[in-house]
C-alpha cells in the first residue's frame, strides 16, 4: 500500500509547483524519458526512485532509475544532495536489499550511457553532470525541496 501512495505521488509531484532546490551551483541535471509527464521533482521522491521504494510512475507504468558508476564523482554528489548520505552507505543499503531479492538500478560508466539509456528506456531517469549537452530524445527536471 505504501509503494502504491508513492507511486501516485512520484507523478503528481513531478507537475507540482515547488520552490527549486537553491544552489550556488548544480551539481548534476536530472533527465528523464520524455514520457514522463512534469517538469520538477522533490528531492525525497527523487531519492525514493533511486531506493527502489517508488516502482510505478502515476499512469502506473515502471520507474526505471539508473545511476553512474560507485567511482564517479558525480555520483558523490548525487548521493550527498539526494539522499543525504555518501555512497557507501548506498551501497550497504542495496547489499542489504539484494540478499532481501531487491534490484538496485543499473549503472552506466559515463554521461552518454545515462542519456541513451534514458533516451531508449520509457519512464527512465537518470542524472548526469551540468555541462551535458541533452539531446531532445531526454527531458531535463529540476529537483525541488
Amino acid at each position: 500500500m505504501r509503494r502504491a501512495a508513492l507511486a501516485v505521488g512520484v507523478l503528481a509531484v513531478l507537475a507540482a509547483g515547488v520552490a527549486p532546490v537553491a544552489s550556488a551551483e548544480a551539481r548534476f541535471r536530472v533527465i528523464v524519458n520524455p514520457q514522463v509527464k512534469g517538469g520538477q521533482i522533490p528531492r525525497t521522491a527523487l531519492s525514493s526512485i533511486f531506493l527502489g521504494h517508488a516502482p510505478k510512475w502515476a499512469d502506473g507504468s515502471e520507474v526505471r532509475p539508473v545511476d553512474q558508476s560507485v567511482r564517479s564523482p558525480l555520483r558523490v554528489a548525487f548521493s550527498n544532495d539526494v539522499h543525504m548520505q555518501g555512497v557507501m552507505e548506498i551501497q550497504v543499503y542495496w547489499q542489504r536489499e539484494i540478499a532481501k531479492g531487491r534490484v538496485p538500478p543499473p549503472v552506466k560508466a559515463s554521461d552518454e550511457e545515462v542519456v541513451e539509456y534514458v533516451a531508449s528506456t520509457p519512464g527512465a531517469i537518470g542524472y548526469v553532470s551540468p555541462g551535458t549537452a541533452l539531446p531532445g530524445t531526454v527531458r531535463e527536471v529540476a529537483v525541488v525541496n
